[in-house]
């Protein structure tokens, strides 16, 4: 059975066994003033929001940091976040995707450690991988310990796809230099981070039972959409390619029931497009024809047609390669 980081710190809370390794981890879970960096991703198994579970089993969270999309997960894509107070807890909630990127000096009073725990899609240029990098650079200044509570990467751990970030192309969207499909887990990349130069070494609490070669649904873990356009754990294994769409005139069918899985445009003959894309025998995928008005972002109100990627063999996919 998978058990992610939440859970075995939650276990550890209830006075579980902890490992010598991890014995420094468990210590400030059970006795810090922690800072939670979070949204509705992280979960339990049960399906405990990560504020609920940890405050419930006696971890002392007395402030939330939201990234994109915002802690409980209803802010659209790009859209900037305020700071406020948490609506069920009541507890700070500071913004790390609005007039600030990173937490400040003002945001880390009163903070002993920072906790990270959001599930990841294996895309570099996923933005929650940049906020863990700004919360660990922020956190080394106040001589802060960041606790990643680890979560398996959804699209598996060995393979690898696309070119390495150029430095002189960094930006929220790819801080680093590493690959659009980078195999790694959060905790992984934060230790990446590290070794770039960012921050002090995180400790990470990882997962258990999992296996690289797996992807999420052999998990036997519940998918919780980490943000508004990644619905499924399909639309994360396509996402690596089809995202790239994004810098082009084609939609990726944002604003849709099919975000990512599905694209095109007014000018596209969907039949034709299907045919050429099947011609090419792309490993592990089929194109079927679609047809789809978004009600957001590119053709807002424009009836597009294009297609839809069927994943047939998860293992033989490459979405890099196909996009």
């Amino acid at each position: 059975m998978v058990k992610t980081g939440l859970d075995r710190a939650i276990d550890w809370l209830r006075g579980g066994r902890v490992s010598g390794e991890e014995r420094e981890a468990a210590d400030l879970l059970r006795r810090a003033r922690l800072g939670l960096v979070t949204n509705p991703s992280a979960a339990t198994r049960d399906l405990t929001a990560a504020p609920d579970a940890l405050r419930a089993a006696g971890a002392k969270v007395v402030a939330l940091f939201g990234p994109e999309h915002g802690v409980r997960g209803e802010i659209a894509d790009g859209v900037q976040i305020p700071h406020g107070k948490d609506a069920r807890t009541g507890i700070p909630l500071w913004s790390l995707y609005g007039a600030d990127r990173a937490p400040t000096p003002e945001m880390l009073k009163g903070l002993e450690a920072f906790v990270f725990d959001i599930q990841d899609v294996g895309a570099r240029f996923y933005t929650f991988t940049s906020t863990l990098s700004h919360v660990m650079a922020s956190a080394a200044t106040a001589n802060l310990p960041v606790i990643i509570l680890d979560r398996p990467n959804p699209i598996g751990g060995r393979l690898v796809e696309g070119p390495i970030l150029e430095r002189q192309h960094a930006s929220f969207v790819g801080l680093h230099p590493i690959p659009i499909r980078h195999a790694a887990t959060m905790g992984e990349l934060g230790r990446l981070w590290h070794h770039f130069g960012v921050g002090k070494p995180p400790l990470v609490v990882s997962c258990s039972g999992w296996r690289r070669s797996q992807l999420w649904r052999e998990t036997g873990l519940s998918w919780i959409a980490p943000s508004p356009n990644i619905p499924s754990p399909e639309t994360a294994l396509v996402y690596p390619g089809t995202c790239l769409l994004e810098g082009t005139n084609v939609s990726e069918a944002r604003g849709t029931t099919g975000p990512f899985l599905w694209f095109g445009a007014p000018w596209v003959d969907a039949e034709a497009l299907a045919d050429r894309l099947n011609a090419e025998k792309l490993p592990g995928c089929r194109f079927r024809p679609v047809r789809f008005k978004p009600t957001a972002s590119k053709y807002n109100g424009e009836t597009c047609a294009g297609c839809q990627i069927h994943v047939l063999e998860p293992a033989a996919f490459r979405p890099v390669a196909t996009c």
